[in-house]
């Protein structure tokens, strides 16, 4: 996806860039934000869900970035590389034309034993100015940066980190502090410079040459264009399904195969509306959406590694269903608040996520549903797994007359029709996993009573008359667009109803292009969601509107797709002011690209 041209500034007079100027860069274990005026100002290390680094994304005034841009007027072209997240950036000035290649670098074989950001400078007409600032983030005042020389360079520490800035010898540093570190350098038609950071925590740093670091560009390059190759999509939307599954490449934690749900945590849904949360941990229910998303497209290996760390994951917290655990399958921390001036002032910004104790009884259809796709996909349980989802649906049985929090994780429990919707689903596809002989068939026919007592709750409960709609809980009129994803309840109990449901979620929730508010009244606190557009595609597909439903992804995907982010999506959109809120990469936003596509496709 190619960008147009962007001139002039990119920051406010506070020194914010919009959340839609930004591209990622990552290598499966830590994801870097970088702004069009070449700043990278998020980066957590030595892992996603680490204290950040770099922080000047929520903290304008005194948060650290890495910057690398030209010292004079520009205008800026980027666009990721073919099937791959090494990014390119072209700057032309009145003096000439320069390239950035930009990569958190990996081997062909994974990640590397430290964090490398390697930015290489490639002089194409002229002689431009380049100026490189880096600014090294205190975590809120929790860490104090100092440097020290060795044989190999200039070495700073940071709390437990040990970082080192390697460039060429053509780049001659005017200053060089605790703090950081700034220089201003010429690069000229035809030569090529390069500056990276490595960054090691609690480890001795291996500090590989420039000629190396250089080619591990090229290597990660490779690795990426190798991941893409071995998908076998052959549907519609191609490329803007591909760059969403690199997208989402991001989000999967290589050293144990979680998924995050995004890489940032605090950014804000709405102006004002204080829901800024933590979402760099692993939610059940988004990591099986983006095991469905690859089953779709074929990424075998990220599947299985993903998979087994839900089933482990779940399995270690004693068959509980938890809401999200960390990358590490650990139980999320509680939220606290981080003392900086947040993104545009937005407060609060959090560390920590209370969802983690909610009961959300949508997660047992998630993980059972996820459990069926696996298995036809050729792909076998073992006994470890069986068992375990055997014990999933039987909770849910036990549990889904309660009331719980529901999709959107509020604080007001309700008996919410999107969770009702979800328990059946779980109790369908249990049934359908024990009589292919996946699971245990013991409880099968408690399994399909109790599926059933559930589907006549719903019609009896969840159903009104007057709006012709399933409502977002029981005794509500209110709508929820979640419902959207509930297509495959409706094509089994009652199309002509959800059919119904999605012409007064339309009405109601939806904005010109598609997109959708997450449910009745949101719209005063916060933006359009963007993967409820991308759901409500799906389930007209399924229901047989398959040209509707095409016309509304393809028209979601102009609205949404390249601009200075070079295609990387956050949570939600202002349709008033055509601006990005809410986390990014956002995985539940490219995983209903891909979803949409395929069932779009199949028709």
């Amino acid at each position: 996806m190619k960008n147009q041209d962007y001139p002039g500034e990119f920051r406010d007079e506070e020194g914010f860039c919009d959340i839609g100027d930004y591209a990622a860069v990552g290598e499966g274990r830590t994801v870097s934000l970088l702004s069009p005026d070449g700043s990278a100002d998020w980066w957590c290390v030595p892992d996603l869900d680490s204290p950040p680094l770099f922080d000047r994304l929520l903290d304008a005034e005194r948060g650290g970035y890495f910057q690398l841009l030209p010292a004079e007027p520009y205008r800026m072209t980027r666009q990721y590389r073919e099937n791959s997240n090494v990014l390119e950036t072209l700057y032309e000035t009145a003096k000439g034309r320069v390239k950035v290649t930009e990569s958190i670098n990996s081997t062909l074989a994974g990640c590397l034993p430290w964090n490398e950001f390697a930015r290489r400078i490639e002089g194409l007409e002229g002689t431009v100015s380049m100026a490189l600032t880096l600014r090294i983030g205190t975590a809120s005042d929790t860490r104090t940066p100092w440097q020290h020389e060795t044989p190999e360079g200039t070495a700073w520490h940071v709390g437990n980190l040990l970082l080192m800035l390697r460039t060429q010898e053509n780049i001659k540093f005017s200053s060089c502090a605790d703090d950081g570190a700034e220089a201003t350098f010429p690069v000229k038609a035809g030569e090529r410079t390069l500056a990276a950071l490595l960054v090691t925590e609690n480890k001795p740093l291996a500090v590989p040459s420039l000629k190396r670091i250089d080619k591990h560009i090229e290597t990660s390059d490779i690795a990426w264009r190798d991941w893409v190759d071995s998908l076998d999509y052959k549907g519609k939307y191609k490329p803007q399904v591909i760059r969403s599954a690199l997208a989402l490449k991001f989000l999967w934690h290589s050293p144990t195969g979680a998924l995050a749900a995004a890489a940032t945590t605090s950014l804000p849904e709405g102006k004002g509306s204080g829901k800024n949360y933590d979402y760099r941990y692993a939610w059940v229910r988004d990591a099986c959406m983006i095991i469905r998303s690859f089953l779709y497209i074929g990424a075998l290996d990220d599947c299985q590694a993903a998979f087994s760390w839900l089933t482990d994951a779940l399995y270690d917290s004693g068959c509980e269903m938890h809401t999200c655990f960390t990358l590490n399958g650990e139980p999320v921390p509680e939220e606290v608040m981080i003392p900086v001036q947040g993104y545009r002032g937005e407060q609060p910004v959090r560390h920590g996520n209370n969802a983690a104790s909610q009961l959300q009884l949508s997660n047992y259809g998630d993980v059972l549903d996820t459990a069926v796709l696996f298995t036809q996909a050729g792909h076998v349980l073992d006994l470890k797994t069986s068992r375990l989802l055997g014990q999933m649906a039987n909770l849910c049985a036990d549990t889904w007359r309660q009331e719980d929090s529901g999709i959107w994780e509020l604080q007001e429990s309700h008996h919410y029709t999107h969770s009702k919707m979800a328990s059946w689903l779980a109790l369908h596809q249990a049934v359908h996993l024990a009589k292919g002989e996946h699971i245990e068939p013991t409880w099968v026919g408690r399994w399909e009573r109790e599926r059933d007592r559930i589907r006549d709750w719903i019609e009896e409960n969840c159903w009104s008359e007057e709006r012709q709609s399933y409502t977002f809980w029981a005794g509500s009129n209110d709508l929820d667009a979640a419902v959207g994803l509930m297509h495959q309840y409706g094509k089994e109990v009652s199309p002509k109803r959800m059919l119904s449901t999605l012409r007064a979620i339309q009405q109601e929730l939806g904005t010109d292009g598609n997109l959708l508010y997450r449910y009745s009244g949101v719209e005063k606190e916060e933006n359009t969601f963007i993967a409820c557009g991308f759901w409500l595609a799906s389930s007209l597909a399924v229901l047989g509107h398959q040209k509707e439903a095409e016309e509304n992804l393809q028209s979601l995907l102009e609205i949404l797709g390249g601009g200075k982010n070079a295609g990387i999506m956050s949570e939600m959109y202002d349709v008033r002011t055509k601006k990005c809120y809410g986390n990014l990469p956002q995985g539940l936003s490219h995983l209903s690209v891909i979803c949409a596509a395929h069932i779009i496709t199949e028709g």
